[in-house]
């Protein structure tokens, strides 16, 4: 469907409106649609542009949930990390983890806590958690720092791409009735009869404005939830408090295999972990409180050390800034609390209602979406908001998903949609080429991600289409002119628009640097 065509459906009354294109809101609108509500969700930026593409990159339970005593929350997230890689396998896949021990003690103590990971996780298991020799840990990784090194404990967990799995959440809404727009902003909650029954909707590209009335209407705005409950009651106090994470992203070479490494112990509390992640090393994440929230909330220096610090003496050649080829930073939108830092405050999701109406979704995790989305609709059917209707999403494969992943088929996060790539490329040699020698992504998954992934801009397809921002950002901006062109002639826009799109990435570009 084209854009102008879900625009024109926004006229159409609904029985939902989701403010919101993270993870929780696409979640929410897969769940809706598929009990057979009319449902609309509405984005004001691109999918996933904010929290929800900026996790570890990992579908788990929570190691460090279950360090502090969370046991439900870790339980809950297992299953629904099976749920996950079931219903999306050209997405999610199995990942072996090494705890190193340099310490003979280290191995009956992690081994012990991680073994009740396996308890909890039961059939849900992706892997059965057991000691390796040194020489073992080695093969596993062969980048770790052999020096003193007794062994390691190796567990599994989940890894996808978060962004791509988002992107198939809005494309399976899609797939079962839902309108889907991203560059949507509300602007204005409407009230009827002293209830929340609509929104007015602004078309970020173009500024037009319409008006759509819905039963309810649920905010999922992630970390920018606060200024959606805002409309509804100027009055109320904020439910977030914001952490930010930051990553380093590093060559593949630097672990040399396909394990990760999970830290278990660092000055913050926090566990970090060292990732293969689409041919490069993911290293992460920070913990830092943060007073205001924004799309993209940067980075300090202290950050980028701390990460390099820690990681370093795990590794046979520690790491410096001329090995980061990117960086990526998210907020974390926790629910205030007590807790004396941000790393302890509950992950655990809230649901309320304001006396308008409003339902607010707010916490939760990238592995918990799903259940979030079931338990945010339940929640509306018993306050008598809408008609209760059995959840069907535990069962349903997301867009793409194939009977079976080909873990060595370079078009994999794409699935069954591959094939389109392909014929792309069949027809249109000059597509097949890579956009940038260190960059594995073609022109022809630009043109892909326009006509079928509403991709809007440069940064969408570079940042959240492809990985490549993320990747290396250098690399990026270097091919970011081409995009440009290749998405002008896609969406009918100008060579003034190029230059402007060009332009706004390579200032974007700057915040990945490792300056």
């Amino acid at each position: 469907m084209e854009r102008s065509e879900k625009w024109d459906r926004l006229q159409d009354d609904c029985d939902l409106l989701v403010i919101g294109g993270g993870a929780t809101g696409l979640g929410i609108a897969l769940d809706a649609a598929t009990r057979g509500l009319r449902t609309v969700l509405v984005e004001a930026g691109d999918f996933a542009q904010a929290t929800s593409s900026r996790a570890t990159k990992l579908v788990h339970g929570g190691v460090r949930y279950l360090a502090n005593g969370q046991i439900h929350l870790v339980y809950e997230a297992l299953r629904e990390r099976r749920v996950m890689l079931r219903n999306a396998p050209h997405l999610v896949h199995p990942l072996g983890f090494v705890t190193p021990a340099y310490r003979w003690l280290d191995l009956p103590f992690y081994g012990t806590g991680l073994k009740i990971y396996d308890v909890l996780a039961g059939r849900s298991s992706l892997g059965t958690t057991h000691l390796l020799s040194a020489q073992k840990t080695a093969d596993a990784v062969p980048g770790i720092n052999l020096v003193g090194l007794k062994g390691s404990v190796q567990y599994f967990d989940g890894q996808f791409d978060d962004a791509r799995f988002a992107l198939a959440l809005a494309r399976t809404a899609e797939d079962h009735g839902a309108v889907v727009l991203n560059y949507v902003r509300c602007t204005r909650l409407v009230q009827k009869n002293s209830r929340t029954g609509g929104a007015i909707l602004q078309d970020v590209e173009t500024g037009r404005e319409t008006e759509i009335a819905a039963r309810v209407v649920i905010n999922a705005g992630g970390i920018f939830l606060d200024s959606v409950r805002q409309m509804d009651d100027p009055r109320c106090k904020p439910l977030l408090k914001a952490s930010r994470g930051t990553h380093i992203v590093v060559s593949g070479e630097v672990l040399g295999g396909s394990s990760a490494l999970m830290i278990p112990k660092t000055r913050d509390g926090r566990l970090i972990f060292a990732i293969p992640w689409m041919g490069k090393c993911v290293i992460g994440t920070t913990d830092i409180p943060v007073d205001s929230v924004a799309m993209e909330p940067g980075h300090s220096q202290d950050e980028i050390t701390f990460l390099m610090e820690t990681i370093s003496p795990f590794l046979a050649r520690p790491i410096t800034h001329a090995d980061i080829l990117s960086l990526f930073s998210g907020l974390r939108p926790l629910v205030t609390g007590h807790a004396a830092s941000t790393a302890k405050l509950s992950r655990e999701h809230h649901i309320s209602a304001s006396t308008g109406g409003l339902i607010t979704i707010a916490g939760g995790k990238w592995t918990t979406y799903r259940r979030m989305a079931q338990d945010t609709l339940d929640f509306a059917a018993r306050n008598g908001l809408l008609q209760m209707r059995h959840c069907k999403t535990e069962t349903i494969s997301l867009h793409g998903a194939p009977a079976a992943a080909v873990s060595d088929d370079p078009l994999m996060r794409y699935g069954t949609d591959a094939a389109a790539i392909q014929y792309l490329q069949q027809q249109h040699p000059e597509w097949s080429a890579p956009l940038h020698p260190r960059l594995p992504f073609t022109a022809a998954e630009v043109i892909f991600a326009a006509r079928e992934e509403m991709a809007r801009t440069v940064e969408d397809v570079l940042s959240r289409r492809m990985r490549a921002l993320l990747l290396d950002a250098h690399a990026a901006v270097a091919c970011s002119g081409r995009v440009a062109g290749l998405l002008a002639a896609e969406l009918a826009k100008d060579d003034l628009w190029c230059k402007s799109q060009e332009q706004a990435f390579t200032q974007l570009a700057t915040q990945f640097y490792a300056i």
